[in-house]
């Protein structure tokens, strides 16, 4: 078995996340409102849509954070916000010329709770009346423990959220004194039994590793500890550290970061606790639990990736409201403006915020499958993938040396065209996923490390 440091020197290059293909990365100004509204036009009338909401707003920021968020100065910036988003969901309405069915909505962030229990009913009034949404469609939200009260879950509940993901990252308070998020467990215990009182039942944790003063066993004890509250999924993020991305990651004493094997190290002993105790893992960085829809949608081969990251959603359309929010059609991507002022000021002049995106051609859609099935499956066959799109297999040949590389050092198995990822090689999945990017420029710099 080869060693960690020399899989980590071989093979932990900065990489996509791949929750796209072509990557956020190849977006460009080409794609403009006019394209979507095309794209709008061709939409068919009984097709499902999913929605993604973004409140780019926090009270206070974790340092760790890779998101598109501000600090929140006051009551005024939000209001604000909440009335522009129930205008631009007006917006998408006109545009689709219609109610179109509505099956999953998401809202992300920042802290989407922040909208308060007034913004959040008006938006999510807006969105019944705009949407025909199911009433059993899944609505799900990400919440910060430290701020959610008693009034919001009751509207989150009568609104009907169907699962809440808490950011719980680490439960050291060394650790969380470091990334400025002090959040101690009986906090977030609390929050659960709150939450599951008010019949939001389903409870996803995000956990982190790679932060400052991590340790192995610190990790595998906040895992434990997270264990204990018997969550319907987790997410084991590793944390991507790139100050000259995200400025206040700078306050993070680069010394005090684990290296890369201890990364690795720290991973594998999060995962470990969950899979121990009968979750299934997912994909790169989650676990499930076996009744959960997404270890079933795993079993059914069904399971797909997002922006929003491993999903059993099966609507073909995302549409994406707020600042920074990607939308997904048949056709290609389109992103939002990502700063909230030039978002405002198209939305107020009654224009879709629409400012780059992609069209992918055959080939990129071609590998588009190609890295979904790798990223969620963790195997692919490569041959019969490229007959049911009418393509000769031995357009990859080239991508065989590379795989053969990998089984040698234990990350994958090869036998003809078909390609398994191994669970030593798991950590190392974007790794695989990337031998099928044919954009991707490893010195650009743009991209956290892969493990």
């Amino acid at each position: 078995m080869v060693d960690d440091a020399t899989l980590i020197a071989r093979w932990d290059g900065r990489l996509p996340r791949y929750t796209s293909y072509p990557t956020a990365v190849q977006f460009h100004p080409g794609i403009t409102e006019a394209t979507v509204r095309g794209w709008l036009a061709a939409l068919p009338a009984d097709e499902p849509l999913s929605l993604y909401l973004h409140v780019p707003f926090c009270r206070r920021m974790c340092w760790y954070c890779g998101c598109t968020t501000v600090v929140a100065n006051g009551s005024a910036p939000v209001e604000t916000y909440v009335e522009d988003l129930i205008t631009e969901i007006a917006l998408w309405r006109e545009a689709i010329g219609r109610a179109q069915r509505v099956t999953r909505i998401h809202w992300g962030g920042g802290t989407p709770s922040i909208v308060g229990p007034v913004g959040w009913r008006k938006v999510n009034a807006a969105l019944r009346s705009a949407f025909a949404v199911d009433p059993d469609a899944e609505i799900a939200v990400e919440l910060d423990p430290r701020t959610l009260t008693n009034a919001m879950i009751r509207a989150l509940a009568e609104t009907g959220v169907t699962r809440a993901s808490l950011g719980v990252q680490d439960f050291d308070p060394v650790v969380q004194k470091a990334v400025n998020r002090v959040q101690p467990f009986e906090l977030v215990a609390d929050c659960v039994a709150r939450l599951r009182g008010a019949r939001i039942e389903r409870i996803n944790f995000d956990l982190m590793y790679g932060l400052p003063h991590q340790t192995e066993l610190s990790v595998a004890r906040t895992a434990r500890q997270a264990l204990s509250l018997n969550p319907n999924r987790v997410a084991i993020f590793g944390y991507a550290h790139v100050p000259w991305m995200r400025r206040h990651q700078r306050l993070i004493h680069e010394e005090d970061l684990p290296d890369a094997p201890e990364r690795l190290a720290q991973f594998r002993a999060a995962l470990a606790v969950f899979t121990a105790a009968g979750y299934v893992a997912i994909g790169l960085d989650h676990a499930a639990r076996p009744d959960d829809p997404l270890a079933v949608a795993l079993a059914e081969r069904r399971l797909r990736r997002n922006f929003q990251g491993y999903t059993d959603d099966t609507a073909p359309t995302l549409i994406g409201i707020g600042a920074s929010a990607i939308s997904s059609f048949a056709q290609g991507h389109a992103q939002n403006a990502a700063s909230v002022p030039p978002w405002r000021e198209a939305i107020r002049s009654g224009r879709l915020a629409i400012v780059r995106g992609i069209e992918p051609d055959a080939d990129d859609r071609l590998r588009a499958l190609l890295i979904e099935r790798l990223m969620c499956s963790l195997a692919l066959d490569i041959g019969a993938a490229c007959r049911e799109h009418g393509v000769d297999p031995r357009r990859f040949a080239d991508v065989l040396p590379r795989f053969d590389a990998m089984a040698a050092d234990g990350l994958v198995e090869r036998e003809g065209w078909r390609v398994a990822v191994t669970p030593h090689g798991r950590p190392f999945l974007r790794a695989v996923a990337a031998v099928f990017d044919r954009h991707l420029d490893p010195s650009a710099g743009r991209h956290a490390r892969a493990v």
